[in-house]
């Protein structure tokens, strides 16, 4: 069993504005214990055996929908004392209607701390004989909240499991959730906790960006599955610190759906290729692509599925150094070592690889991600000095084999408008431009106002072509141009 002693000595995510409340009882926002609520959600969701301990002091008494989130079979309501056991029972037991059985004692070493709490004296509060609640202290504890703000979440993870099989209390405070400390060295220990009680999986695909003054996150397997965000799951990105959320509505195989009208809405697009035969496909791509994939096997380039070992991972190292620039731009796996190759194909959990070889040398290989109704081209490269052969030609119609045998309606080849000289590639061998939804949802006044502005749209979609094509290339020379100075800064080869 995890169980969980949450002392709730803060009522909101804010320090300043939990002083302003607990000073003088003055509300400021609409997250009163928030970050209480949200942990109360995840361990409801949780599978795992779970009991928590709530604390709760005469500033931070639970209102009724969190109330509703406590059920007695995951959760027990008891005291954290401030300045009066007694008082501080009584009001605690009258407004939530639960009987009391476990006490602790707010901590409040420092002159601030203090003087926010109206305790005057440097001594904590005495417990009376005869006080009816029991101590909670006699337990032995993890103070998880604390671990996290000296280790990694996989550090926390393993710790937390060994306190866990050992039958100790994992210790934490909402405040910290999602923030760091500077003076009390705690939190953050979101990742750590959604992991120990495995739930809300989707936060290890989050990506965040920030823009201007706000942060917009998106799931980086929106492409994969379909996206359909929880209201629980967006208070927690709220909580985070994420403006926008965005997503894509995967119309090729999801019906469209009437959401929300404070939704913002864009555009968008993918190349897809609909496949339901490999003769059908051949029938459909035209004369010139079928003779280039006959001039891929007349080269004797032949293609098979690659289990990510060392052999293949050398190949893909040799392919990755070949050039510092491909399409136009900076590589980014330029430079890469052997080991950090193969940790990159080692750790692909949904990923099929497709090699192309010229008798037993790597000449190309394509990245093929297994999602939901879809298969994805992630990544496509060969060497240069095989272009000659149809190599690239040859891996699609691979790709294109092995989606029919697996029963795969879908091939993506990522976004199309931002690359003339690939979208036409991609055309040629039966990719078309799909047009799709892309939905924006503001989580905060920041986001609010950034949708509003319409600074959430990425700008280079929407210029013309005549405008736009201009623009890539002079991004292009830019990055290239930078991309060298930094080899030649750090003495790499060119």
């Amino acid at each position: 069993m995890i169980k969980l002693r949450i002392d709730v000595d803060y009522p909101y995510p804010s320090r300043i504005r939990s002083s302003l409340y607990t000073m003088f009882g003055v509300k400021v926002g609409g997250d009163y214990l928030e970050n209480s609520k949200i942990i109360a959600k995840m361990i409801n969701e949780s599978m795992k055996d779970v009991m928590a301990y709530w604390f709760f002091t005469p500033k931070t008494i639970p209102d009724q929908a969190l109330l509703a989130l406590l059920p007695k079979e995951k959760h027990e309501v008891a005291l954290h004392i401030v300045n009066d056991p007694y008082k501080d029972l009584a009001l605690l037991e009258k407004a939530t209607g639960r009987k009391i059985k476990y006490y602790t004692i707010h901590g409040t070493a420092r002159l601030i701390g203090r003087i926010i709490w109206g305790r005057w004296k440097f001594k904590a509060p005495t417990i009376p004989a005869g006080f009816p609640l029991q101590s909670f202290y006699q337990f032995p504890t993890l103070h998880l909240d604390t671990l996290c703000h000296v280790c990694t979440t996989e550090q926390a993870i393993m710790i937390a499991r060994k306190h866990i099989d050992d039958g100790d209390l994992l210790h934490i405070h909402p405040i910290w959730l999602f923030q760091r400390g500077r003076i009390n060295y705690r939190g953050p220990y979101f990742d750590t906790l959604r992991k120990l009680l495995e739930v809300e999986n989707r936060f290890d695909n989050l990506a965040v960006q920030k823009r201007l003054f706000f942060k917009i996150g998106h799931d980086t397997k929106e492409y994969e599955k379909d996206a359909n965000p929880s209201e629980n799951f967006l208070e927690t990105m709220k909580a985070k610190g994420v403006d926008i959320f965005t997503f894509i509505e995967r119309r090729w195989c999801q019906s469209g759906r009437d959401e929300p009208r404070e939704w913002f809405r864009e555009k968008d697009n993918v190349g897809l290729l609909h496949v339901t035969s490999y003769a059908e496909w051949q029938e459909r791509i035209g004369k010139k692509t079928r003779n280039m994939i006959r001039k891929a096997e007349k080269s004797e380039i032949f293609t098979r599925i690659n289990e990510p070992d060392k052999k293949f991972a050398e190949g893909v190292w040799k392919i990755y150094n070949e050039t510092p620039i491909r399409q136009e731009r900076s590589f980014p796996h330029f430079g890469a070592t052997l080991d950090q190759v193969s940790k990159i194909l080692s750790s692909a959990d949904n990923f099929t690889y497709i090699g192309a070889y010229l008798h037993d040398e790597l000449v190309g290989f394509i990245q093929l991600v297994d999602g939901e109704n879809v298969e994805i081209i992630s990544q496509i490269l060969s060497l240069q000095k095989y272009w000659d052969k149809a190599v690239n030609n040859a891996l699609i119609a691979k790709v294109v084999e092995v989606c029919t045998k697996r029963g795969a309606g879908w091939i993506m080849y990522g976004r199309m408008g931002n690359h003339p000289s690939l979208d036409k590639f991609k055309e040629s061998n039966g990719f078309s431009r799909f047009e799709l939804t892309r939905y924006y949802i503001p989580l905060t006044n920041r986001g609010k106002i950034a949708a509003r502005l319409n600074f959430h749209r990425n700008v280079i979609d929407n210029l013309p072509k005549i405008i736009k094509y201009p623009l890539l290339r002079l991004y292009g020379w830019i990055n290239r141009a930078r991309a060298k100075t930094s080899r030649e800064a750090a003495g790499a080869p060119d």
